[in-house]
């Protein structure tokens, strides 16, 4: 199933990755984020390599049951590979009808 990322100070979004059965028990056993990497096909404990984890304060299900919200505390305040606080960072611009880089690179 998809799954949000949101940092629970800010409310911000994260991320967005995917979980299956395991990935979702194994979150509820350690409380960090461990999601499901369809390229590699195999758990992914975030930030197991980076230091970046994300300790899990509550999680909540859509009405359908088919997407999942982790309301995190997100460790240093990266999430995304990039090394960005958040992986939504390039914003459509309505009136120059074009994406806006908004990382830290790019300001």
């Amino acid at each position: 199933v998809p799954v949000i990322a949101q940092e629970e100070g800010s409310k911000d979004i994260l991320m967005m990755a995917w979980m299956n059965k395991d990935a979702l028990l194994a979150t509820l056993r350690l409380g960090e984020a461990v999601y499901w990497t369809r390229s590699r096909q195999k758990l992914w404990h975030k930030g197991e390599e980076s230091g970046h984890t994300q300790k899990v304060k509550e999680i909540r299900l859509d009405c359908d049951g088919d997407t999942i919200v982790l309301l995190v505390e997100q460790k240093d305040g990266i999430a995304c590979h990039t090394g960005e606080h958040s992986c939504f960072f390039q914003r459509w611009d309505c009136a120059k009808s074009a994406w806006v880089d908004e990382s830290k690179g790019h300001q």
